[in-house]
């Protein structure tokens, strides 16, 4: 399908006032978001859990996760990022992208926002 990058920015919940913005990877295969720790850390983001996350090798690993409001393409959402290693390539994951009511075009490799979000 090709590579899709998107400006996000990230604020911790509560809002401390500080935001980490990058470019991150739409990753339709990722569930959650991914960013660095050291930069969560930065920005006051609480870790609140741990989970078993399989990697697109195949292995295993545990990673802390916690609450994260998402913001990217004039849309807000809520939701969990995982606290990557401080080299980790920032993954946005499909259920942001979701929760946003974006899609990806996959001619374009552009996202594109959705007209409504569904509830049936």
């Amino acid at each position: 399908m090709g590579i899709t990058y998107v400006t996000v920015t990230l604020k911790s919940m509560p809002d401390t006032g500080k935001a980490y913005q990058a470019k991150f990877l739409v990753d339709t295969g990722a569930i959650d978001c991914v960013a660095p720790a050291c930069e969560l850390e930065k920005i006051g983001v609480k870790r609140t859990g741990r989970m078993n996350y399989e990697l697109a090798d195949g292995r295993l690993v545990e990673f802390d996760f916690g609450p994260i409001q998402i913001e990217l393409m004039d849309r807000m959402t809520y939701g969990r990022v995982v606290f990557g290693p401080d080299n980790a390539e920032p993954i946005l994951g499909v259920t942001a992208l979701e929760s946003a009511v974006l899609k990806i075009n996959p001619v374009t490799r552009k996202l594109e926002k959705l007209p409504a979000s569904i509830l049936k």
